[in-house]
């Protein structure tokens, strides 16, 4: 039986979280991650509780149980105090709300499936049925949403899993943050483990990681426990490989891992958050080995795949949604799935949080952060000047001359172009912003590329990504 003899040290601890949260003016952050209430206590461990298995899911994944923990520890000098969460759902018919009921979403808007490819997509795929220790259980081919932006992506990583090592291999998937590249990526290893590959040495790591590890081995002199660990897999899930430009040895080191993994039929998966060829200082052969396998480029999902993708997440969580919050946020939230996932949890955090149901007026308010900040009117010229001319080597001057020569133009054409495309400056006033140019002068670099658009899909990725870090620039 509980004496309670923590309970005054949790509401410390948790006091003292709260004020560090308003110091780093993230005290929203704290309401939404850290809603947990003080249940019981014995010698060693503290009980709290959540209002739902999505508000358990929800502290246990940002961390806030392990937060909540080592601050308990610090304010108990207890180095063996744990904390336990249990789900204790509060009676909600008793909350008073002159909100409309949460409608059932009955309709759903399928994506756009390209019949040109091979139609895995109508197979049922299982979630895993054992867990592989490196990945993570809930990407999987089922949990992806595939549509027009990343349907290609998604049936070769299918096939690839269906015949590893034989179809494709390598295979590259490219694109901003947030596209799926990574949930992609673990499913092919949660299909394969769970298909029988249970003997198989899979590995997903991180390139920051594989780089670390190479790193150590050289130290503390175990590269050859480094080479056969890596050259002796079965499977090599490599992610964010521009991590490795400028790491000369790494890159060297991958590059005999990739020769050895491809004599012996290993399948090896990586991805990028550009075309292979566009990382800077990145070994020639290197590049050569990976752009030789099947390189995909996902781009940000459309509207309705974004609808579908909102759906599928609130049937994976168990919940519902009105049909108009839904297209709220799909008409809103339109750079990636991570934000679309967070603006998702954002709302039912809120609907957990106050123990009603939102209205569109409250989802508005709740979003208008995240939302705002994908609005253009934040986005200067100056910054879009500034992130074209770093991706191509040149000055902001060199952007705004009158220099010809095709390493100087073709970036100034990309720059007008995003810039139209961003902002509401007029021919005119953008003519200003590049060196004094005239109206026609502008507007003839725009239509190019806007024409050229239409005819080079790798130049419409490319520009994506610079609108990708355009958005994310911090001056």
């Amino acid at each position: 039986m509980s004496e309670k003899i923590y309970e005054e040290a949790f509401k410390y601890a948790m006091e003292e979280l709260h004020k560090n949260y308003i110091a780093q003016d993230k005290e929203s952050d704290f309401i939404f991650n850290f809603n947990v209430n003080y249940v019981e206590d014995s010698i060693n461990e503290v009980t709290v509780s959540v209002a739902s298995p999505f508000m358990k899911n929800q502290v246990t994944s940002k961390g806030s149980l392990t937060i909540i923990e080592n601050k308990l520890k610090e304010v108990t000098g207890l180095q063996n105090l744990k904390i336990n969460c249990i789900v204790k759902s509060e009676n909600l018919s008793e909350v008073k709300t002159d909100e409309k009921p949460v409608e059932i979403i009955e309709k759903k808007v399928e994506p756009k499936i390209s019949k040109d490819e091979d139609n895995f997509t109508n197979e049922k795929i299982s979630l895993p049925k054992k867990k592989h220790h490196l990945l993570q259980e809930e990407f999987t081919f089922e949990t992806f949403i595939p549509g027009d932006n990343s349907n290609f992506a998604y049936n070769a990583a299918l096939a690839v899993s269906k015949n590893p090592g034989r179809q494709y291999n390598p295979i590259l998937l490219y694109g901003g943050s947030g596209l799926g590249k990574t949930h992609l990526m673990q499913s092919i290893g949660n299909y394969i483990y769970n298909n029988g590959g249970e003997k198989q040495k899979i590995c997903y790591v991180s390139a920051e990681n594989f780089t670390n590890e190479f790193t150590n081995s050289l130290s503390s002199k175990k590269v050859n426990e480094f080479k056969n660990k890596y050259r002796n897999l079965d499977v090599l899930l490599l992610d964010d490989i521009h991590f490795l430009q400028n790491k000369d040895a790494t890159q060297e080191e991958l590059f005999y891992t990739f020769n050895a993994l491809h004599e012996k039929h290993a399948q090896m998966v990586f991805t990028c958050d550009r075309p292979i060829k566009e990382i800077k200082n990145m070994a020639a052969r290197l590049v050569s080995r990976l752009s030789n396998g099947l390189c995909i480029d996902l781009q940000p999902p459309n509207y309705e795949t974004r609808i579908a993708i909102l759906q599928k997440k609130t049937e994976i969580m168990g919940k519902t949604l009105d049909s108009e919050i839904i297209d709220y946020i799909a008409k809103n939230v339109e750079t990636n799935v991570r934000e679309l996932e967070a603006a998702l949890y954002k709302v039912f955090g809120y609907a957990d949080l106050v123990g009603k149901n939102p209205s569109i007026e409250n989802v508005k308010n709740l979003l208008k952060d995240i939302i705002n900040s994908n609005d253009a009117e934040n986005i200067s010229v100056d910054t879009i000047q500034k992130v074209i001319a770093d991706n191509y080597n040149i000055s902001v001057s060199d952007l705004k001359s009158k220099k010809r020569d095709k390493k100087f133009v073709v970036p100034r054409q990309i720059a007008i172009y995003i810039a139209r495309e961003l902002t509401e400056i007029s021919y005119t006033e953008l003519g200003n912003e590049f060196g004094g140019k005239d109206h026609s002068t502008i507007m003839t670099a725009y239509n190019k590329v806007a024409d050229q658009i239409k005819i080079d899909s790798s130049l419409e990725s490319k520009i994506q990504l610079f609108v990708r870090e355009i958005k994310e620039y911090k001056k």
